[in-house]
């Protein structure tokens, strides 16, 4: 469970405004998973993807956790994208602000989350310390029960590594989210629509079902703001042959 800029409300990412593609040839560093402050963006042609891709989500019941570990998800922070970087590392890069680097220009010492999206406040990342998180967005867990527990190991891969499913956070909100869905759990107002959208990005990229508890609860967030848009980019849904997982 562990997504430029540090200001959280405005992490942004590439927006799609006709909806959520597998865009199998965009870099990790390119991703984003965020929308508009609040989620309230503008109409337009674009309005309302995210909540019509809300609504398209298959419903289906939780199936048992029977099976999950993180391993089934293959190595943490896995450089999927293969730019010699880990993962984390690069999301770091990509969230955080007065970035330093530790040896070369990926493994990251120092940065500031301006406003962490799920608490608003500033966090301050130093390497080792456990302030900030990055929080899969669509839990690994949680995706396992709702369609990855039927996966082949190198799309579990990519899941757990794709930008569009990660974001820099403070680590004391994140750790009360839990593995939670959207019917259990959601951030402050201020980033809910943004929160929600790319839940929904994530989940209809990768196949995954939605319980009618967790529908439910995304449509009610997103119909508060109908011209949310729907975030795109991220890696392909397949990670590179050469990573496995057990």
């Amino acid at each position: 469970m562990r997504l430029r800029g540090g200001a959280a409300v405005a992490v942004l990412i590439m927006l799609s405004v006709a909806g959520c593609k597998d865009t199998t040839g965009a870099s990790g560093s390119e991703a984003t998973t965020g929308g508009d402050s609040g989620g309230n963006s503008g109409g337009g042609s674009g309005g309302g993807a995210a909540l019509t891709a809300a609504e398209s989500l298959t419903v289906k019941g939780r199936a048992p956790k029977t099976g999950y570990s993180r391993e089934r998800f293959g190595t943490a922070w896995a450089d999927t994208d293969s730019n010699s970087c880990d993962t984390r590392d690069d999301i770091l890069k990509r969230d955080l602000k007065q970035v330093k680097f530790t040896g070369g220009t990926c493994k990251v010492s120092y940065g500031v989350l301006e406003s962490d999206p799920y608490s608003g406040k500033e966090v301050t990342y130093r390497r080792g310390a456990s302030l900030v998180d990055i929080d899969h967005l669509v839990a690994l867990s949680d995706a396992w029960q709702k369609g990855a527990k039927y996966w082949d190991a190198s799309k579990r891969i990519a899941l757990a590594n794709d930008p569009l499913n990660l974001l820099t956070v403070g680590a004391s909100a994140n750790r009360s989210k839990g593995d939670g869905d959207t019917a259990t759990w959601v951030p402050p107002k201020a980033y809910r629509c943004t929160y929600v959208a790319a839940q929904v990005a994530v989940k209809k990229k990768y196949g995954l079902w939605v319980t009618a508890a967790e529908k439910a609860a995304m449509k009610k967030v997103l119909s508060t703001c109908p011209g949310q848009k729907l975030p795109s980019g991220g890696n392909p849904t397949n990670a590179p042959s050469r990573f496995h997982a057990k």
